[in-house]
């Protein structure tokens, strides 16, 4: 069988587990090929379908996201490895990162903390963006940590960025930082405990890295409150939040004397909050 037919085979049948199975199919045959995508729909087409394209199939078949199965995720303007250790980034994500960017228009931060740090996406792509930043990465996974790690070297932002073992769930945690840090990164989990996730998070991503309890705000209860033994002075911080919670997080960090400013994604839907210090009367 020749790639396209192939190809127009795959996208039938992931169909019914995807929401973009064409997309899919071609990713997953450039790389049985091992070429791009793009080398891909404009010279191979006509080729014989590699004979391991069809394992790649069947995992995604089985709801295993592309990334993993690739094993790579682009994000901002980096390529990031990712496994089933860390939560695979998506684009929505970015939004923090044109929020961040867009707070610190007058001068760049010296000073970057990532919470929860996973593949290390926040965290690499602002030092990618502020070229004299130094940045920390913190987690409480060190299988994350590892992946954080081979991606800072990757991208070459090995030399800028520490990654530190860390859980904010544990008492202490804030000691081990040098604080304080000028913009603070943070894409907690904020997933309510008994959400209905698609098959491919439920049953392939990190539940650590998605479950906050009943209300998905566990998260935000302990790192709000927290935040004002981490900035510096004019530090800002810009959380990740669900689209339907910008509400109940602006009240919390209202209650521990933050201004929140939402900023929504690309779907216009609510994805980051802007926090800064309130300013007294």
């Amino acid at each position: 069988m020749i790639v396209n037919e192939a190809l127009r085979q795959a996208a039938e049948a992931l169909a019914a587990v995807s929401d973009t199975p064409r997309l899919d199919a071609e990713l997953l045959m450039s790389e049985a090929l091992g070429i791009t995508r793009s080398a891909m729909l404009l010279g191979r087409m006509r080729d014989d379908a590699p004979p391991h394209f069809d394992a790649l199939l069947q995992r995604r078949l089985g709801h295993e996201p592309v990334a993993y199965i690739l094993g790579r995720q682009d994000f901002w303007t980096l390529t990031l490895a990712v496994s089933p250790g860390v939560l695979i980034p998506r684009a929505d994500s970015e939004t923090l990162i044109e929020a961040a960017i867009a707070a610190f228009q007058d001068h760049p931060p010296a000073r970057i903390l990532d919470l929860g740090t996973g593949s290390g996406a926040l965290l690499l792509a602002a030092l990618s963006h502020w070229p004299l930043a130094r940045g920390t990465g913190i987690d409480a996974s060190a299988a994350a940590l590892a992946i954080a790690s081979s991606n800072a070297v990757a991208t070459g932002l090995a030399d800028r960025a520490q990654l530190q073992l860390a859980d904010w769930r544990t008492t202490g945690w804030i000691e081990a930082l040098q604080a304080p840090f000028d913009l603070i990164l943070a894409n907690p989990p904020y997933v309510e405990t008994h959400a209905a996730l698609a098959p491919q998070v439920a049953q392939h991503e990190p539940h650590s890295a998605l479950f906050a309890g009943p209300d998905g705000l566990d998260d935000y209860r302990i790192l709000i409150p927290a935040l004002p033994g981490l900035l510096a002075p004019g530090g800002v911080a810009v959380f990740e939040i669900g689209s339907t919670q910008s509400a109940a997080v602006v009240a919390l960090a209202e209650a521990s004397g933050f201004d929140a400013q939402c900023c929504k994604d690309l779907a216009g839907h609510d994805r980051a909050l802007i926090l800064r210090p309130q300013r007294a009367a």
